[in-house]
């Protein structure tokens, strides 16, 4: 096979070890090779990183395995060119499986140039990329938190989201207050309530009548400092995050004019994909692809198989199947009647799918291009084909007993 790169290495790292196989000439078919151990502190990476410099080592490759990479990736940034390949793709031989040979195979492949890179940001996006992800966190130990409650107040017999429907409002806020502090009495609990909930002060009595000892009244008080810590902490982390995405203010305002995406959504997209999306992918396609919203592509013996979606980027697959499901019940739009169209034949998840593969596809035109988002409108399928819309109609209105003849509408000048 053709040698890409006469001077290389590669890394099977660990927590606490990495295990490194360097090749460099003298012959193209036997080149000389060298093995070492280093540990993963930042002076045993220095002294890889000038072990492999005084080598004349110009590429090094390491599997993506956890997060054990990025240490030595931040280190070797910038003094090689550092390649981080999917796991999946460069497993070795079954049986021949130890760190050395991992090393080895892995420099062998790269000395090849059979590695596929996978796609890792420049330092400023992994940074945001940090911030969104644990905003994510932080909003899912939200989404927990109040699940903990809730299951509380149903052991202390109060069914009150039986009658609020948002048990972290103010009205219920004020009632949870009152019953971690000792109040038991129904009614004067149920007075608390404000807006459109005062009109149901009957059921919220009802609901309020419970049997509420005192282990329920110091969970109850737990839960709202944890929530109010991670509340907290989700607006410091927030306001952190807008002051970094301030330079991309432009490419957040085109990304907020497609249906199903607001601003922190918008932000979750910078951060995984970066705002100079086409350096990193060549086409709209590779960009689905990456994000998992492509159909997976199995075929034996001339048959397709399940096709399935693959993995790919979760965080970014999660907000745009967000995305998608807010677009799905907008207005008078395209992505709004694309879903409709698909959720009768194949069914609303999959049709979800669909939606969030149209919207990273209108995502990269938008920051490769550009442009404007301009919505094609809710009648855009109807208008691509007039005569089968027109057949159908009049074949359902047949169905019903009725005489149909259509006649043009008359332009008024």
């Amino acid at each position: 096979m053709e040698v890409v790169y006469t001077h290389c290495a590669g890394l099977d790292v660990h927590k606490a070890s990495v295990v490194a196989c360097l090749l460099t000439p003298p012959a193209p078919d036997h080149p000389a090779k060298e093995i070492r151990t280093f540990g993963t502190t930042t002076p045993d990476l220095l002294a890889l990183a000038a072990w492999l410099a005084a080598a004349g080592c110009t590429h090094v490759a390491m599997e993506s395995t956890g997060i054990y990479w990025k240490p030595v990736y931040n280190l070797l940034e910038g003094l090689f060119s550092v390649q981080v390949a999917n796991a999946h793709h460069i497993k070795a031989v079954p049986g021949r499986k130890t760190d050395v040979r991992d090393a080895e195979w892995i420099a062998d492949l790269l000395r090849h140039g059979l590695l596929r890179p996978s796609f890792v940001p420049p330092a400023p996006q992994r940074a945001l990329r940090e911030l969104t992800r644990y905003r994510i966190s932080l909003t899912r130990d939200r989404a927990r938190q109040i699940q903990r409650r809730q299951k509380v107040l149903e052991s202390a017999n109060l069914k009150l989201s039986s009658v609020a429907t948002d048990i972290t409002g103010v009205s219920a806020r004020a009632m949870l207050e009152e019953l971690a502090a000792g109040v038991t009495d129904a009614p004067a609990l149920a007075a608390l309530a404000r807006g459109r909930l005062q009109h149901k002060q009957a059921e919220l009595a009802a609901a309020l009548t419970g049997r509420v000892g005192d282990q329920h009244r110091f969970l109850i008080s737990e839960h709202l400092a944890q929530l109010d810590y991670l509340e907290e902490a989700i607006t410091r982390v927030t306001r952190e995050i807008e002051e970094r995405v301030r330079p991309f203010r432009s490419q957040l305002d085109k990304l907020d004019a497609v249906p199903g995406i607001n601003q922190r959504t918008g932000q979750v997209v910078l951060a995984e994909v970066g705002a100079d999306v086409g350096a990193s992918f060549p086409d709209a396609a590779h960009l689905a692809s990456w994000a998992g919203l492509c159909p997976g592509n199995r075929q034996s013996a001339g048959k397709q198989q399940s096709g399935r979606t693959r993995p790919g980027n979760g965080w970014l697959r999660q907000a745009l199947m967000e995305a998608a499901q807010g677009a799905a019940h907008t207005k008078d739009s395209y992505l709004s009647a694309q879903y409709r169209r698909l959720a009768r034949r194949i069914g609303r998840k999959r049709a979800l799918v669909a939606v969030a593969h149209s919207i990273v596809v209108i995502i990269y035109h938008l920051l490769t291009e550009e442009c404007e988002y301009e919505d094609l409108g809710a009648d855009y399928f109807d208008q691509q084909d007039r005569a089968g819309l027109e057949r159908r109609l009049v074949r359902r209105l047949e169905q019903l007993g009725h005489e149909v003849i259509l006649k043009p509408k008359l332009q008024v000048a």
